[in-house]
């Protein structure tokens, strides 16, 4: 065990935070601490970088904490600490134990000094520039990396991916997987937790609670044992239910008195089953259905340029009804720009292109959540929506996590994540049939995005929108929409088909060239179409046209192998015949062996009886009783085998060659 804290607590200020806990760290584990706003997390990180200590309590039943000799603690600070005036290589070569340049531990530092500082997405010229010089996100980097240098056995990091973008937090996901020490980290972002942890503890109340596995792991076991859980207490208070009538119905009778007193024992001794959280509990969303249903186009672009006075990029394409696309690129590539040229905020430079008829545009951006208002949330909620009751009001508030007295607080008093929650709850119960969303997840928690998600995988509108976080794009966006400041490329498929795509483009294949000419193949198909039926193609929607051309080519593959279909079917005939063949001659065979087999038992007793009871004489006319098998008519018994076993190799061989047909192995 390379560190553990058994039964302790924790409090500041005279709350507490953490109580009677139990936390281990085993070997390399790589580890999480999930959990709401306020639960402890970074508590229990400071606690076990020695920042903080241990509750004195009397009534402890562990030891309290228990950690390896020698062992070495580092902890990442949002920002750098100590002399600014110094340069970056001043500031991350200090943290080297060996100060001799030439020697081979120097070296080894070095290289990977410059491994850390390429990866988090410095270029070698910044290594002279002053710390003052650099953003306190450049500034949290350089913080980061000078840790990471230091390889303690334990690494602490509390919200690592903040200031980074998606290249660099990718880059980072596959530097702690291989880390050869043990991590524990703090993080919102649920991508990199699936990426990098393999185990979880969840802050809930004042304790933890440990799970194996990554986020998503951790998610589907505990949704499991809370509906358990649920069902265990709904069963039990129907029984309590019960006995309670039993014991109201005959606590009066003389004679079941004894029996009502049996049942109320039987109640008390009860062992009660606690009710689950509502909060923990996973929200389920009916279907979420558009007031107006809107054209099939929901939005058309061709050759459209967007931008403010110059134009950033061009772009063409269609969004048809019920996609959900999720936008991605670098921070100024155009995305919140066309966003808004979308929604009509802003005007295109040039080309054609605008919504469909009757299509319903419900926006979202940071600056729609910045309002203040000195009413209630519910009594704001009820006045957008006065045809509903004030239940109905709390049961939508409910579902978006403003339960109880979080529906009496005053909009004023609530987070900027809060607000966002309470604003896109809005926007979906007024029901437009298009939404576009810019950033809709900034600055909630790990439940609020899930409340998200399920609402918007519920909705059957369409949804165009903007996120940072890649597992919110992987569980909503089922096309995406990849801009790189230039243009903009479509891809038809999820968040994760599109990482595999990057993957195999990174090791080298040539993935980009194949779709440009599987795509010039699909326009020159296209082209063949007699021009009286060309506008269908109009109605065909990508996704179809491009697997109905997928089919084509496998279709085109198969051709080949109509020919050699003949060929097999020919050879399974010659199988067959020579299967026959050989059945025969193994029946031709085994009426010889019998033959043969009677004949020796016939020579033996002959032979005998010659012996015994007959004189020289007699033996030749004995010997001519015994059957001649002799004849040269008789088939070789070799040869009849060796016939079968070549036609069971023929016949072997035929049905491997049906088997690496029916895989596309001969394609």
């Amino acid at each position: 065990m390379l560190y553990q804290i058994v039964d302790g607590s924790v409090s500041l200020g005279g709350k507490t935070i953490l109580s009677h806990i139990n936390f281990e760290i085993r070997g390399n584990e790589k580890i999480a601490v999930v959990g709401r706003n306020g639960t402890g997390k970074t508590t229990l990180l400071r606690l076990i970088s020695g920042e903080l200590e241990l509750d004195r309590d009397d009534c402890r039943q562990g030891l309290g904490i228990l950690k390896s000799r020698q062992l070495t603690i580092g902890m990442l600070h949002q920002h750098l600490s100590g002399d600014l005036g110094r340069t970056v290589e001043e500031e991350l070569l200090e943290a080297c134990p060996c100060k001799d340049r030439f020697d081979r531990e120097r070296f080894a530092y070095e290289m990977e000094y410059d491994r850390l500082f390429t990866g988090f997405g410095f270029s070698k010229e910044d290594k002279q520039k002053r710390l003052e010089e650099f953003s306190g996100g450049e500034q949290t980097k350089i913080a980061f990396i000078r840790l990471l240098l230091m390889k303690p056995d334990i690494l602490l990091l509390d919200e690592p991916t903040n200031h980074l973008d998606i290249p660099t937090v990718q880059w980072l996901e596959e530097y702690l997987r291989e880390y050869p020490h043990a991590v524990v980290m703090v993080s919102h972002d649920r991508f990199f937790l699936d990426r990098t942890a393999e185990v979880i503890y969840e802050a809930s109340g004042t304790s933890l609670v440990r799970y194996a596995g990554n986020y998503t792991q951790y998610r589907a076991e505990k949704q499991h044992a809370l509906e358990i859980r649920k069902k265990a207490w709904e069963r039990q208070q129907e029984e309590i239910k019960r006995l309670d009538e039993v014991i109201e119905r005959f606590r009066h009778k003389p004679t079941k008195a004894s029996f009502a007193r049996a049942k109320k024992k039987q109640l008390e001794r009860m062992e009660r089953v606690s009710e689950p959280n509502p909060e923990e509990m996973r929200v389920h969303f009916g279907e979420i259905s558009p007031l107006i249903l809107g054209s099939k186009w929901v939005f058309t672009a061709e050759h459209m340029k967007i931008g403010y006075e110059k134009p950033i990029l061009e772009l063409s394409l269609r969004i048809r009804r019920g996609q959900k696309i999720g936008l991605i690129g670098p921070n100024g590539a155009g995305k919140s720009t066309f966003l808004k040229t979308v929604a009509g905020l802003l005007p295109q430079i040039a080309g054609e292109g605008g919504p469909g008829n009757q299509v319903t545009i419900g926006y979202f951006d940071q600056h729609t959540a910045e309002f203040a208002s000195d009413k209630t949330v519910l009594e704001y909620f009820h006045e957008l929506f006065p045809a509903m009751t004030e239940k109905d009001a709390r049961s939508v508030l409910g579902a978006y996590l403003f339960r109880g007295k979080d529906a009496g607080r005053k909009v004023a008093e609530l987070s900027g994540g809060e607000r966002s929650r309470l604003v896109l709850a809005e926007l979906l119960q007024s029901r437009p049939n298009f939404l576009v969303l810019d950033e809709p997840t900034n600055h909630m928690d790990i439940p609020a995005k899930e409340v998200l998600e399920t609402a918007f995988q519920a909705y059957t509108g369409t949804i165009l929108f903007v996120s940072h976080d890649r597992y919110f794009i992987r569980q909503v966006a089922d096309a995406m929409l990849i801009f790189d400041g230039r243009s903009a490329m479509y891809h038809p498929f999820g968040y994760e088909h599109y990482l595999e795509r990057c993957r195999k483009e990174a090791e080298g294949v040539s993935v980009a060239e194949q779709v440009r000419a599987e795509d010039m193949a699909l326009i020159e198909g296209m082209r063949a179409v007699p021009k009286a039926e060309r506008h269908r193609l109009r109605e065909i929607p990508t996704e179809e046209a491009y697997l109905d051309w997928k089919l084509r080519l496998v279709c085109e593959k198969m051709e080949p192998a109509g020919a050699y279909y003949g060929m097999l079917e020919a050879s399974v005939r010659d199988a067959e015949q020579a299967i026959c063949e050989s059945e025969v001659y193994w029946r031709e065979i085994t009426t010889i062996t019998t033959e043969a087999t009677i004949s020796t038992e016939i020579a033996t007793e002959v032979s005998t009886k010659v012996e015994t009871e007959t004189d020289q004489s007699d033996r030749s006319d004995l010997l001519a009783q015994v059957p001649d098998h002799s004849s040269d008519q008789a088939p070789d018994f070799e040869t009849l085998r060796a016939k079968r076993d070549e036609a069971w190799e023929v016949w072997h061989q035929t049905c491997l060659e049906w088997f690496e047909i029916w895989n596309g192995e001969t394609f």
